[in-house]
């Protein structure tokens, strides 16, 4: 694991070690505990207001077109920004970044929650998904400059908690949050709640987050204005057609597929001549050339197919088939979050010493957890399958919490921290586009089976696809794990061939 991050606390600002002391900054864990704060909002807010759409749909009379966009709007901000915000954090400062993100976020949260349409609503959650882009990459990012060695692992193990729990937990929090102030006015709530928290946050970050030491003042044609502008339409173009898979029938959506690849083709042909100009590359492609990097990433993406359409068809099944409530839907995840909670600080802790094969083994768990809980829904089909789903669940929470952060830990870990930003952002764009494939794959294969006596069934189809795309991770993950013995076995040979020559 690269070592680099050892010496990020040469920033002369707040949470900085001293310059060329090589200490770590003894404020770190403060400083991390912001940072993990904000990520939970930005990304509880990707699940959170899927429980609350009845309630919109109720308290601004909003159609159907207009409750999607309320969320894949937000999804499709989160995951367009996430580059060129990483990118503009390590150029101009990452806790600077960090800052403005969260006051905007805070900001677009109290817009939302004051909404007085369906439109306002809309546009306040896309500002709201530009500022959660703005925020996350530069996490990872100061996670990096932060942290040295095996307290990294640590670290992003917290991390992996956070992204887990914020997924699993946002139905359960939605639901509660309706619960008391009620179905007319609560989904509300599910925003203001943002505001205090956000606040605390900003306040804090100023005086604990550090500077980024290789930040110094850029004009804006110096941040790669046509690689962010090529970069954007093709994940736009990438996202779209499934981001809206239920709002545009018919098969004319998929043709923005061949634009969004001839749009990436061109943005990987502009930032590789890129080099020879003044112009630093929004995303040095040239990361994707070490394999921890280049596999971590692709890893990434096909594990969040998996494991973000498990809460999406489960939430499906057990409100519209079992005629559950937000708060009991939210409840039955409850286990995947616990497991997930659990297991992401001790894969941090361990990704250090077993490396990659950890999360072999937790993507096994995932698919088999997986796999039981759509045999638990067969053995338990009525009122109880959330209980039957239980104890599968948490086998699969288990699992995911030595995915994730072990996983993160390991794509970074070669990455300079002067790039820590943008690869960051790389990283979790492909996540989002794992998500957004992930969640339409699921979501289209469990809609067809619907019928009605159908929906264990259909919730099977489903499963089996979130299992195929978590198998695939796999897949990537052995295979890692074979070149590396075999690098290691090739090393070895040549070491005791030059002893035997000696």
């Amino acid at each position: 694991m690269a070592e680099s991050a050892a010496r990020a606390g040469k920033g002369s600002g707040p949470g900085a070690a001293a310059a060329g002391s090589g200490v770590p900054d003894p404020r770190r864990w403060k400083a991390l505990a912001v940072c993990l704060v904000a990520g939970f909002m930005t990304l509880l807010d990707v699940s959170i207001v899927n429980v609350a759409l009845p309630s919109i749909r109720e308290g601004l009379d909003t159609p159907e077109s207009d409750l999607q966009w309320v969320l894949s709007g937000y999804a499709l901000a989160f995951g367009l920004f996430l580059i060129p915000a990483g990118r503009l954090g390590d150029a101009r400062g990452r806790r600077a970044v960090f800052m403005v993100g969260l006051a905007l976020f805070t900001l677009a949260s109290a817009a939302c929650g004051a909404a007085r349409s369906s439109l306002w609503l809309v546009i306040a959650r896309l500002v709201q998904g530009v500022a959660g882009g703005l925020v996350s990459p530069q996490i990872s990012a100061l996670i990096q400059q932060m942290f040295p060695g095996r307290e990294r692992g640590r670290a992003f193990g917290m991390f992996g908690t956070v992204v887990g729990v914020s997924t699993a937990v946002g139905p359960l929090l939605g639901g509660l949050l309706i619960q008391v102030a009620g179905t007319a006015e609560g989904w509300r709530w599910v925003f203001y709640v943002n505001l205090p928290i956000g606040a605390v946050c900003l306040l804090l970050a100023r005086r604990l987050l550090p500077d980024t030491p290789s930040a110094a003042p850029v004009r804006a044609r110096d941040l790669d204005p046509v690689g962010v502008l090529l970069l954007g339409a093709g994940v736009l173009a990438l996202l779209l057609p499934f981001v809206q898979t239920q709002q545009w029938p018919g098969n004319g959506r998929w043709l923005l597929l061949p634009l969004a690849a001839a749009l990436l083709a061109a943005f990987a042909g502009w930032e590789s001549r890129c080099g020879g100009r003044a112009t630093q590359p929004v995303l040095n492609l040239s990361l994707f050339r070490l394999r921890s990097y280049g596999l971590g990433c692709l890893l990434g993406l096909l594990y969040f197919a998996g494991f973000t359409s498990i809460f999406f068809v489960t939430t499906l099944y057990l409100q519209s088939g079992r005629h559950y409530t937000a708060l009991q839907a939210g409840f039955a995840l409850t286990p995947f979050a616990l497991g997930s909670a659990l297991a992401a600080g001790i894969g941090g802790r361990l990704v250090g010493r077993f490396g990659r094969p950890l999360v072999v083994v937790g993507l096994t768990m995932v698919a088999a957890g997986i796999a039981l809980t759509a045999f638990a829904v067969h053995l338990v089909p009525g009122a109880g399958a959330g209980w039957a789903m239980a104890a599968p669940l948490l086998l699969a929470g288990l699992g995911s919490g030595l995915v994730i952060a072990p996983n993160q830990t390991l794509t970074l870990s070669e990455v300079p921290v002067a790039t820590a930003g943008s690869a960051g952002g790389a990283l979790q764009t492909g996540q989002r586009v794992g998500s957004a494939l992930g969640i339409a794959a699921v979501g289209s294969v469990f809609l067809a089976q619907v019928g009605p006596d159908g929906w264990a069934t259909a919730y099977d189809h489903g499963l089996l696809v979130s299992v195929a795309f978590v198998l695939a991770g796999l897949i990537v993950a052995l295979a890692d794990v074979g070149t590396t013995r075999r690098g290691r076995k090739r090393t070895q040979e040549y070491v005791d061939a030059g002893r035997a020559e000696a």
